[in-house]
């Protein structure tokens, strides 16, 4: 497939200043005017719709957080709203209580002139913070004190993780050295407590999505506690704090200077690029979920740096850097130097960059440190430093905080309880009253924070017929319809031969997996193979196909089957890794697959709709598996659905299907009980009492005794 990670024409120059020149001057140009077609390789319909369609939806997205800069007359209340925005998008909306840190000094050595404490904190109870606090052995009063954020540096020896702050112990110390104090922190997966950053990235962790966890939470929270260890400390000037760290640590920086204020000076390295490079780019495939929000208000990267104005930010980079490439760095700086400079902080924002690639090197160490200078000790531009070499003369050992893992924590499981989700058992309303109030809720909820990134507006659905032809008994016709700009699905309907729509008894609308769709082509498409001039078909299963035959010859039943975006003739890329980056740029534009599935069955109910005498027969949907799941989402926001079949629908969103933050308010069951209240309900499940809250439902509010089954699972057996 051709989404791949790109230097987005960052090898085009040579020199370093030159290119920095250019692409200040045509950034917009180089980050639109690209041609993205040019992909290596072959490509099927689906690549080709999937890159077209990732292009389209980060361009809205841009331009969304370039209008609210760009219009934003009451800067300090759009901030308050966005502030809250990325409160609620890192999994701290409601805030988390702040706990006792219990703060222990576990170790301290001291050499040339710096002491190093080894410190431990609980942000949460059991979320545990291992650190190192650097301070010179000489100072007179309280001094300026940086809070060190650190990247992916691992330091692991013998199976024991001495934490990611020893790899990055020279920032520490060269702080130290020059009148700092510097508490660097470890982060959540590299501490001494191996926690996860990787959830779906490669861990399969999808629930994480529905939950509105990201661990890049954990490292904002951890960082807020951070701050609120050092007021404690009497070395700490408390209105003369910065933060900076680099990669990883770098966004952490972006996190924490944009939630809280007590940041007063701010220099993220190598943490942010363009919406545009993570996801039509491929930079995604380079991060784990740390460096990203559960991006449910579908912002890009500019709306986070400019919630740090008008406070000193100097964004630092290399020029070649992949996972950070210099176009959407600049991005980044000049629309938020927009805000800076409505602001009267023009002179507060700055862009430093030097040659090279994703390194941890000293050309970026001294212009960070000329900001902190100059921003935290108030001295001139024109000062010149000295002492800037950054040795690392310490052991692991030395630097080491727990002689073992204490048995309360919840590092390592932290996922599971950092945000809060809906009662894994769920009660069934009392009153009728409490009922409507309680789905009036849970339909805003959706339409704001799980289905946000659904199409505005009627969109028309361009349905036409692109087939037809009649085999033993059978009428078989193809047709197609714009689900979205761009995204052109087909469905496939069979009936009795000579019966019109408006004669049939029902319609039965599949939606298909990949599994169904296989099945398909078998059953029945083998039999049209005109039908699909760029599929390679199966051999017709005989078997299948005389089922078929009987059923239409027996019932005026109609057919209908309907693959989603992805599935069938809109395949694309069947490389597992690949499918996982796709997923995952979904979510970082504030969408996931699934729910833009439950978008393709909705409208493809619409298009069923539109066609001559559609309104006469009952509609009826089917669908198994994660699949199922969207179809029941789709006849929760279509009207006259007669009767939903699922089978093996999952009983929980935490096995599918994924919606941003769908866990964190309702779950499959309540979803089913809304939908029940006006279509019937066939649900073939392995465990029936899974769906207990359902049939409790039905009887509290006195549902006739076909609106709900609740089935043995038949297999691949479907219903019909």
């Amino acid at each position: 497939m051709g989404i791949r990670l790109r230097d987005f024409r960052g090898n085009l120059y040579t020199d370093s200043m030159s290119r920095l020149f250019l692409v200040l001057l045509f950034t917009s140009s180089l980050l639109w005017g690209a041609d993205f077609s040019d992909i290596p390789g072959e490509s099927t319909r689906g690549d080709a719709m999937l890159e077209s369609y990732f292009e389209k939806e980060t361009r809205k997205v841009a331009a969304r957080t370039s209008a609210l800069i760009e219009n934003a007359e009451d800067w300090p209340s759009t901030k308050a709203m966005l502030r809250r925005q990325l409160f609620e998008m890192l999994g701290l909306q409601p805030l988390p209580a702040r706990s006792p840190l219990k703060p222990k000094v576990t170790g301290t050595v001291e050499r040339d002139g710096v002491i190093v404490e080894n410190i431990v904190f609980q942000s949460r109870p059991g979320l545990y913070v291992t650190a190192n606090f650097y301070r010179p052995a000489k100072a007179e009063g309280p001094l300026p004190t940086v809070l060190y954020l650190c990247g992916h540096g691992k330091v692991k020896i013998d199976g024991v993780s001495y934490g990611n702050k020893v790899h990055y112990q020279h920032h520490g110390n060269l702080f130290a050295r020059n009148g700092y104090n510097c508490l660097t922190i470890d982060t959540l997966q590299l501490g001494e407590i191996e926690g996860e950053h990787h959830g779906t990235h490669r861990n399969g962790k999808w629930w994480w999505n529905a939950r509105g966890y990201t661990p890049a939470g954990v490292e904002a929270w951890n960082s807020i506690r951070a701050l609120d260890y050092l007021e404690t400390r009497e070395e700490v000037d408390a209105d003369k704090i910065g933060a900076t760290g680099r990669s990883g640590g770098g966004a952490y920086t972006f996190w924490i200077s944009a939630l809280d204020e007590r940041i007063q000076v701010s220099v993220p390295v190598a943490g942010i690029t363009s919406m545009a490079n993570h996801v039509v780019g491929g930079c995604i495939e380079g991060h784990c979920d740390c460096m990203f929000m559960v991006n449910t208000y579908r912002w890009d990267f500019p709306l986070l740096a400019s919630l740090i104005a008008p406070r000193p930010l100097l964004i630092v980079n290399t020029d070649d850097d992949r996972i950070f490439p210099l176009d959407g760095v600049v991005d980044v700086f000049s629309k938020t130097r927009g805000v800076y400079e409505k602001l009267g902080a023009r002179d507060r924002l700055g862009l430093a960059l030097y040659q090279g690639g994703h390194k941890d090197t000293q050309p970026l160490r001294v212009p960070a440190f000329h900001w902190f200078e100059r921003h935290l000790k108030g001295k001139s531009i024109d000062f010149e430093m000295e002492n800037t070499i950054a040795p690392k003369p310490y052991e692991p050992d030395d630097l080491r905080v727990l002689s073992e893992i204490p048995e309360n924590q919840r590092n390592t499981f932290i996922d599971d309880y950092f945000t809060r989700r809906v009662p894994r058992s769920l009660q069934v309303a009392t009153t009728e009253s409490d009922w409507v109030s309680e789905r009036a809720l849970i339909m805003n909820r959706l339409s704001s924070r799980s289905f946000r990134g659904w199409p505005g507006g009627n969109e028309d659905l361009s349905l036409s017929q692109e087939y037809s032809a009649e085999r033993d008994g059978i009428a078989f016709s193809k047709w197609s319809f714009d689900s979205q700009g761009g995204v052109r699905l087909p469905f496939y309907l069979a009936a009795r031969e000579g019966t019109s729509l408006a004669e049939l008894d029902l319609v039965v609308i599949n939606a298909l997996d990949e599994e169904g769709w296989v099945d398909f082509l078998g059953g029945i498409g083998a039999a049209f193979p005109e039908a699909f001039p760029e599929q390679n078909l199966p051999d017709l299963d005989e078997v299948a196909f005389a089922s078929e035959r009987k059923m239409h010859a027996a019932q005026k039943w109609g057919m209908l089957y309907l693959p989603p975006r992805g599935i069938g003739p809109t395949a694309w890329t069947d490389d597992a890794k690949e499918q996982i980056h796709i997923r995952r740029r979904f979510a970082l534009l504030g969408q996931t697959l699934d729910a833009m599935r439950v978008w393709d069955i909705r409208r493809g109910i619409q298009a069923f709709r539109e066609m001559e005498g559609s309104a006469e027969p009952q509609l009826w949907v089917q669908a198994s598996g994660a699949m199922g799941g969207n179809a029941l989402y789709a006849a929760l926001f279509e009207p006259d659905i007669h009767r939903l079949d699922l089978h093996e629908l999952p009983a929980s969103h935490r096995d599918g299907p994924t919606y941003l933050n769908v866990l964190r308010f309702t779950d499959l069951p309540q979803i089913a009980a809304m939908v029940g209240e006006r279509s019937q309900l066939r649900i073939y499940s392995a465990k029936p009492k899974d769906w207990s809250y359902l049939t409790q439902h039905a009887k509290a509010f006195e549902w006739p005794a076909k609106q709900v089954q609740i089935r043995e699972a038949m297999g691949t057996e479907k219903a019909k």
